[in-house]
C-alpha cells in the first residue's frame, strides 16, 4: 500500500506511547496497536480466525484481503520493510498493492540478501538470515535505520507445543531465537515487530505463548455489522431479494457463526451459481459449514420438537418453559448459565434437551469427541470449538455422557491434557458474559461422578432429574406416545356387532388426526356386519372424518353380497384402497367367481394368520405383512364404483 494509507507511521512510533487508528480497523488491530505502543511487547500471537478474510480501504475503496496481507499493507503499512513467511513459499516482500513501496523494498534486501531466487528458504538459514538482518538496523543511524515488520504464517509448524525433551534440536533452536526476540529491550524500543500466526494457540509451543513478553491476541469471528459491511460489499448493488428469500439485514443476522470465507460461498452461490438460497437451504449451507469450520468436533442440530411434544416430567418442562420465556424477551440476565439433567438411561435427557432449544427457537450444537493422542491437539480442538460458540449464540450445548467427556483435575497419566480440557470448559461455563447466549446441558447418567465444580451456581446451576414412569398416568401417557410413534403399522380393527355411534367415532377420528400429524396413514378392518343398518353413509362418515385412512380391509364373514358391494362401493367413491378379507374356511369357487367380477384386490386369511401367511392377491401368491401391502393386479388405483356388480 502506499504511504498516504491510513496506519500509523514509525515517526508516530516513537514520539507517542498511543496513537489513533481508524476507527473501521477491526478490534484485534487495535488491541495489537496498543500493546506494541506500550512497549509491553514486540512478538504478537494471533489466533483464532485467522484464515478469514479482513476488510481493507484504500483510495480505490473497499477491498477483502488475508489476514497477512492486512498486516502489511494497513497496520504496517508506512513502514519500510514488510516480510511474510511460511514454511510452504519461504520470504516474501508484503507490500500491498503499491508498487512503488515493493520496489523500495525489494531494492533493499536484494542489496543485503541477493536476489529473491537465492534466498533461503530452510527456516533455520531464515531465521540466521533475520537475526543478521536485525543486527544491523540496530547498529545503524538513527536516521538511516529502517522499520521492520515480520509475518510468520502457519507459525504452530515453526515452534511446535510439545515437550522439550521430544523436541528436535531445529525447533528448539526457532523457539529460543524468537523469544530472545521477545526478550530483547533493544528491539522493543525501535520499530520492529513480530507476527506469528496459527489458527489454533494450543498448537503454538507453550514457552512462547506464555512468555511475558509475548502478546496472544485472538481473531473473533465477524460480528453482525461486519457481517451486514461485507454483504453489501459483496452484492456490489445486485438486488440480494432476487437471489433468496432474505434481505441483506436478514442475512447478517442469521449467518451468526459463519466466517465472511464462509459467508461469500453462500453469496456467490446466489448469485454466480444461480441458486436461489430459501430457508431450508440456508439451513443446510450453516450447518454443513459450521461443522466443517469445527472439523466435525461438533453436530449441528436445527431443533424441530418443542416441549410441548415431550410427555411427562411436568415441573421440569414448567421450569424449561420459564427460563425459555425469559430468553426471548431478552432478559438474559435471569436465564441459568447451564443445566445438569440426569437420570437412567432411556429416560428422554437428550430429546428434552433438543426440545427446550426448539421452544426457544435457537440452534443446537452437540459436542462430538474433541480429544486427540497428539499433544496440545486436544486443547486446540475444544479452544477452535469454543471460538465458534461465542460468536453463534444463543445456542444450546448439549454435552452427553458429560462426567467422561469433560475430565477433572485429578486425571493423571495424559500429561495434563485432561485437567487443562477442564479448566477451560470451566472457564467457559462461569463466564458470565455469555449467560443466557451459550446454554449449557451436561447430561448424563452418573451425576456423581461429575465435578463438583461444574455443579455449582454460576455453571451447570440447575438440576433436573428425570426418572422413569411410575405413577398410573404416567405410565398411560408413556403408552399413549408410544403408540402414536407406531401409527403407520397400526390397523384399526371394527369386530363383528360395533356399531359406529357417535364416541367411537370420535375416537377414530382422534387417532386420524394424531396420524395425520405424523405424516403416516392408518388402515381400517372392517367386518362386514361392523356398522349399523344404514352401513354406507356410517361408512362415509368414517371416512371424512378420518383422512389418514387410506385402505379399508373389508372382512366378508357377514352381510351377504349386497352389503359387501354397497361398502366396496361406497369405499371406491371416498377415493379409498378397498382389499377384500375371504377367510380361507368360506372359500368355494362361487364366491371367488363373484369378487373376481367386482375387479376388487382380495386375500385369503386364517382365523389365527394375522394376514402373515402366504395369500393370495387377485390371482398372485404372495406373503402380506399387513394390509398396507396388499396390491390390485392392475394399476393400483381404486375400483371404478360403475364396474361393481349390483347383485
Amino acid at each position: 500500500m502506499s504511504t498516504n494509507n491510513p496506519g500509523p507511521s514509525p515517526e508516530a512510533l516513537n514520539a507517542a506511547r498511543t496513537a489513533p487508528l481508524p476507527d473501521w480497523f477491526p478490534p484485534w488491530a487495535h488491541q495489537l496497536a496498543d500493546a506494541y505502543f506500550a512497549r509491553t511487547a514486540s512478538v504478537f500471537v494471533l489466533h483464532g480466525n485467522v484464515h478469514d478474510l479482513v476488510a481493507a480501504r484504500t483510495p480505490d475503496g473497499v477491498n477483502y484481503v488475508s489476514a497477512a496481507d492486512f498486516l502489511g499493507a494497513q497496520l504496517f503499512g508506512s513502514w519500510d520493510v514488510v516480510l511474510g513467511h511460511d514454511l510452504g513459499r519461504g520470504l516474501k516482500a508484503l507490500a500491498g498493492p503499491s508498487q512503488s513501496r515493493l520496489l523500495a523494498m525489494m531494492q533493499y534486501l536484494t542489496a543485503r540478501w541477493g536476489e529473491p531466487g537465492g534466498w533461503p528458504r530452510d527456516p533455520e538459514k531464515v531465521f540466521a538470515l533475520l537475526d543478521q538482518l536485525i543486527e544491523r538496523l540496530l547498529l545503524a543511524d538513527p536516521a538511516d535505520r529502517k522499520s521492520l515488520a515480520v509475518v510468520f504464517e502457519y507459525a504452530q509448524y515453526l515452534a511446535p507445543a510439545g515437550d522439550l525433551t521430544a523436541s528436535s534440536v531445529q525447533a528448539a533452536s526457532r523457539l529460543v531465537r524468537l523469544l530472545h526476540w521477545a526478550q530483547n529491550p533493544h528491539i522493543r524500543r525501535q520499530n520492529i515487530a513480530f507476527c506469528l500466526i496459527a489458527d489454533r494457540l494450543a498448537e503454538v509451543h507453550n514457552r512462547l505463548v506464555e512468555s511475558p513478553y509475548v502478546s496472544t491476541i485472538e481473531i473473533p469471528l465477524p460480528d453482525e455489522a461486519r457481517r451486514r459491511q461485507f454483504i453489501e460489499w459483496a452484492v456490489a448493488g445486485q438486488d440480494l431479494s432476487q437471489r433468496t428469500d432474505f434481505t441483506g439485514d436478514e442475512l447478517a443476522k442469521m449467518s451468526n457463526g459463519l466466517s465472511l470465507v464462509n459467508l461469500n460461498v453462500v453469496i456467490s452461490e446466489a448469485i454466480h451459481a444461480r441458486r436461489r438460497i430459501d430457508a431450508q437451504r440456508f439451513r443446510q449451507l450453516k450447518k454443513s459449514m459450521i461443522e466443517r469450520q469445527c472439523r466435525d468436533l461438533v453436530e449441528f442440530v436445527e431443533p424441530t420438537y418443542t416441549l410441548d411434544l415431550v410427555v411427562g416430567y411436568e415441573e421440569a418442562k414448567k421450569r424449561l418453559r420459564q427460563d425459555a420465556e425469559w430468553i426471548l424477551r431478552g432478559r438474559t440476565e435471569a436465564a441459568p448459565m447451564g443445566y445438569l439433567v440426569c437420570g437412567p438411561v432411556g429416560t428422554g435427557k437428550t430429546f428434552l434437551a433438543e426440545c427446550y432449544a426448539g421452544s426457544i427457537g435457537i440452534p443446537c450444537v452437540v459436542l462430538r469427541n474433541f480429544r486427540s493422542k497428539y499433544v496440545g491437539e486436544t486443547e486446540g480442538n475444544l479452544q477452535q470449538v469454543l471460538t465458534v460458540l461465542r460468536s453463534l449464540g444463543p445456542v444450546v450445548v448439549i454435552v452427553d455422557e458429560a462426567d467422561a467427556a469433560l475430565g477433572n483435575r485429578r486425571a493423571e497419566g495424559d500429561s495434563g491434557t485432561s485437567a487443562r480440557v477442564f479448566s477451560m470448559i470451566a472457564a467457559q461455563m462461569g463466564d458470565t458474559r455469555y449467560r443466557g447466549k451459550i446454554i449449557w446441558m451436561l447430561l448424563t447418567s452418573r451425576p456423581d461422578l461429575l465435578p463438583i465444580d461444574l455443579k455449582r451456581q454460576g455453571r451447570a446451576e440447575v438440576h433436573i432429574p428425570l426418572m422413569y414412569p411410575r405413577k398410573d398416568s404416567e405410565i398411560k401417557a408413556m403408552f399413549a406416545a408410544m403408540a402414536r410413534s407406531r401409527l403407520n403399522r397400526m390397523n384399526l380393527v371394527l369386530g363383528e356387532g360395533v356399531v359406529i355411534t357417535g364416541p367411537v367415532l370420535g375416537s377414530l377420528r382422534t387417532i386420524s388426526d394424531s396420524a395425520s400429524g405424523f405424516a403416516v396413514d392408518l388402515a381400517l378392518t372392517l367386518e362386514a356386519g361392523a356398522l349399523g343398518a344404514a352401513g354406507e353413509p356410517e361408512l362415509s362418515s368414517i371416512l371424512r372424518a378420518c383422512p389418514s385412512i387410506r385402505s379399508v380391509g373389508l372382512r366378508t364373514g357377514s352381510g351377504g353380497p349386497a352389503r359387501r358391494d354397497a361398502l366396496v362401493g361406497a369405499i371406491a367413491r371416498a377415493g379409498r384402497r378397498v382389499v377384500l378379507e375371504v377367510p380361507r374356511a368360506e372359500v368355494t369357487p362361487g364366491l371367488l367367481g363373484e369378487i373376481a367380477d367386482t375387479e376388487v384386490p382380495y386375500r385369503l386369511i386364517s382365523a389365527d394368520s394375522g394376514g402373515a401367511e402366504p395369500v393370495t392377491v387377485g390371482g398372485h401368491p404372495e406373503t402380506l405383512l399387513d394390509l398396507g401391502e396388499a396390491r390390485p393386479p392392475g394399476d393400483g388405483r381404486p375400483p371404478d364404483p360403475d364396474k361393481i356388480r349390483k347383485s
